[in-house]
């Protein structure tokens, strides 16, 4: 390990217990933005040249949630103990379906009252997908897995 990681894992887990302060809402809020602000930036940077809101909204949006699945991984929700691989999955079904609400709200407010403002769309169809999204995740994504009990008649099998 080099110097500079080791640097860099002293002060990931600084920022870390830090967080863990912070009651787990905060911390999401605190994700959430950070992701929004990617996504807000790379839009209104991106929109300028690609008159397509739409396409460049999908765009946008999918880096954005590479950078809040990190974040929140990182920093917002305890370890599921689950494999890695079942909690992303489940990661990402809450957010296909946060984001798929969080497009839709976009995608008919960009079409309609806010084609003049497609960044006031975004924020709308954000703060829908927050809601579902931190719900979600709480609920689903990073539920802390507890391993199924033996099922009574397999034990009363087994002792017989």
């Amino acid at each position: 390990m080099t110097v500079h990681n080791v640097e860099f894992a002293a002060r990931a887990g600084k920022a870390r217990r830090l967080a863990e302060r912070l009651p787990r809402t905060v911390r999401f809020i605190i994700v959430g933005c950070t992701g929004l602000l990617v996504d807000l930036s790379l839009f209104t940077a991106i929109v300028t040249f690609m008159h397509h809101p739409l396409v460049v909204r999908l765009v946008t949006l999918a880096i954005a949630t590479i950078v809040t699945w990190r974040l929140n991984r990182a920093f917002t929700f305890a370890r599921s103990n689950r494999p890695q691989h079942d909690e992303a999955v489940r990661y990402a079904i809450v957010t296909a379906l946060a984001q798929g609400a969080s497009y839709a709200v976009f995608a008919a407010l960009v079409l309609t009252v806010f084609a003049w403002l497609p960044q006031a769309a975004l924020m709308s169809g954000a703060a829908i997908g927050a809601f579902v999204s931190y719900n979600g995740h709480r609920l689903f994504a990073f539920a802390p897995h507890r391993p199924k009990a033996p099922d009574a008649a397999a034990q009363g099998a087994h002792r017989a």
